[in-house]
């Protein structure tokens, strides 16, 4: 069996034995979405870089959020940043916690990796954008309906990467014997068009950083 999608660690999920030597009949793809959690507040620092207070958006039952606010509000602090974390977890959340954000001064949004404000998003980035804050996100199908800015592991590259791994447990290979595969493309998109509604200048060095700039 070859896994994809998987934002936490695999090993501390039980999916796997290891990440080099998976052991059992599972391998596959592991997104890692919790460790980019600091490089995507460091993106949005640098876009922000007045937003002292920043909203962190979280699903409380995701089993990967305790991970995560495990090290983001260091990661905040070792950057000159306070982290408001708040929650949804409903289609009737998403409202009352980015207003909760916004009413306790945060100048800017993270979102985290989660299936459910991804199946939300057309909602979610409409909110975000009736409030005015600057938001990063995990997937570029943000950007693509509106939001500002999205960080993160090129998923065209991983699933092909996916694929040949089925390939090659068809022909013959164990899984258990097929390390599972971490990302080493990342994918910056920004949009200038949303960027520009929010009053927002980008350094033509950030521009140049992004893979694609949506205009």
């Amino acid at each position: 069996m070859v896994f994809t999608g998987v934002g936490g660690d695999p090993v501390k999920l039980g999916l796997v034995a290891g990440l080099n030597r998976p052991g059992g009949n599972m391998t596959g793809i592991a997104m890692l979405t919790v460790d980019l959690g600091g490089k995507r507040l460091e993106l949005l620092s640098q876009l922000v870089p007045n937003a002292s207070v920043i909203g962190f958006l979280v699903n409380l039952n995701n089993p990967n959020v305790g991970v995560t606010l495990q090290r983001m509000p260091n990661a905040a602090r070792a950057m000159g940043k306070e982290l408001i974390v708040v929650s949804a977890g409903s289609d009737a959340d998403l409202e009352p916690a980015i207003a909760t954000a916004v009413q306790k001064g945060a100048g800017a949004l993270m979102v985290d990796a989660d299936p459910f404000f991804f199946s939300q998003r057309a909602k979610l980035v409409a909110l975000v954008g009736r409030h005015k804050l600057p938001a990063i996100y995990k997937f570029r199908e943000y950007p693509d309906i509106g939001g500002l800015v999205s960080y993160a592991p090129d998923a065209d590259d991983l699933y092909r990467q996916a694929g040949v791994y089925v390939t090659r447990i068809l022909k013959g290979e164990r899984p258990a014997e097929l390390p599972v595969v971490q990302p080493v493309k990342f994918e910056f998109v920004i949009n200038l068009k949303t960027a520009k509604a929010l009053g927002l200048s980008v350094s033509p060095s950030l521009l140049a950083r992004a893979d694609h700039v949506i205009e």
